[in-house]
């Protein structure tokens, strides 16, 4: 663990001195104003020095939990609740139920800044949380030499069941999905899908400026109930239509490239410091993605548009500039803007 820490803080330092650039990359001269240049700029060393900071306390935290053996001496006391509420400090599933709540209480930090969202969010643990993690651990005392067969393909069906009703019960539990008005937007992105044969049912508005100025947009549903979300955002950002359908485009093409399932399916479940290893690769992939989901949206017309579109989401979720290419493709899953308008380019350029 402080092996992955030193050695996540030398690229993190090796980040931080390409956020210090003074000036633009050469692809973006020109394309991003002097004034975008140095807030962003501003808030990504903001965000890289709190980074620093957050990462070293992490870490005493994290080692002294482990040297001092609370999660040990947490579980002991966990378990002296039970009886008082007249139930078995035996039973096992119990037992943990009540470590993971302790352990859910004691690390909620930011109960007065997000109290309503806390609330839902505690309400929705409680409600789902015991029967996941009782069957769970029904699995682990009951499956034998197959355990982790048998755990993958229970966290897979989860993973189904949560893809299913996240978005239709929990997803408007914290923000408000609208319907797209009917006007020209809406009829692009409906000629978009048609020409696609993308089985498009519903068009929502998502109000994540509430949260957020970052703005996107996503997709989500089986089989022939599809259904498209555009953040408010994303929809106050971009100039014009052309830019938000672009951004669609390459949605669009994440699915007819199926790199949703393909994504899906590699669902891990692995060890520290295997995860490390598994995640880098899995960046990897999707960042191989993107450049095809580019590609795909630029084969359909709209590469002037995706570029400009793309310019200005980094514009307004002040996303780094300029960016060290170690630290990148260990940490970021999508490429940076320089890599995605070069690839473009290049398309262009093999196109003449």
């Amino acid at each position: 663990m402080i092996l992955m820490y030193l050695f996540e803080t030398y690229l993190d330092l090796r980040q931080h001195a390409a956020l210090k650039l003074p000036t633009l990359p050469k692809t973006l001269e020109g394309v991003i104003s002097q004034e975008k240049f140095e807030k962003s700029r501003a808030y990504s060393l903001d965000k890289s020095h709190f980074h620093f900071l957050h990462e070293f306390v992490t870490i005493l935290i994290d080692s002294a939990i482990l040297f001092f053996g609370i999660l040990p001496w947490f579980w002991k006391k966990s378990g002296t609740f039970l009886p008082l509420l007249g139930l078995n400090e035996e039973n096992e599933i119990l037992h943990t139920l009540s470590f993971l709540a302790g352990v859910m209480i004691w690390s909620q930090q930011t109960i007065w800044l997000f109290f309503r969202d806390l609330i839902k969010g505690i309400c929705l643990a409680i409600v789902l949380g015991p029967p996941i993690v009782s069957a769970i651990i029904v699995i682990v005392q009951n499956g034998g030499p197959y355990l982790a067969i048998y755990l993958w393909a229970f966290m897979f069906v989860l993973s189904l069941v949560m893809m299913t009703i996240y978005p239709v019960l929990i997803a408007p539990l914290f923000n408000k999905f609208t319907p797209l008005p009917e006007g020209e937007l809406r009829l692009k992105i409906e000629k978009l899908a048609s020409s696609l044969k993308f089985p498009l049912k519903k068009l929502f508005v998502v109000d994540g400026s509430t949260r957020s100025s970052h703005s996107n947009a996503y997709m989500y549903g089986f089989f022939k109930n599809k259904r498209i979300v555009l953040y408010d955002t994303l929809i106050q950002q971009c100039k014009n239509d052309e830019e938000i359908v672009a951004v669609i485009a390459h949605e669009l093409g994440h699915w007819k490239l199926n790199h949703t399932m393909y994504s899906f399916i590699a669902v891990q479940h692995t060890v520290i410091p295997l995860q490390h290893l598994v995640s880098f690769g899995l960046n990897l992939v999707s960042r191989s993605f993107e450049f095809q989901a580019d590609a795909f949206a630029k084969k359909l017309g709209y590469g002037s548009a995706l570029r400009a579109g793309l310019v200005k989401l980094q514009e307004e979720n002040l996303s780094a500039m300029n960016t060290d290419p170690w630290y990148s493709a260990y940490h970021y899953s999508h490429p940076p803007l320089v890599e995605r308008l070069a690839a473009i380019d290049a398309a262009d350029k093999k196109e003449e």
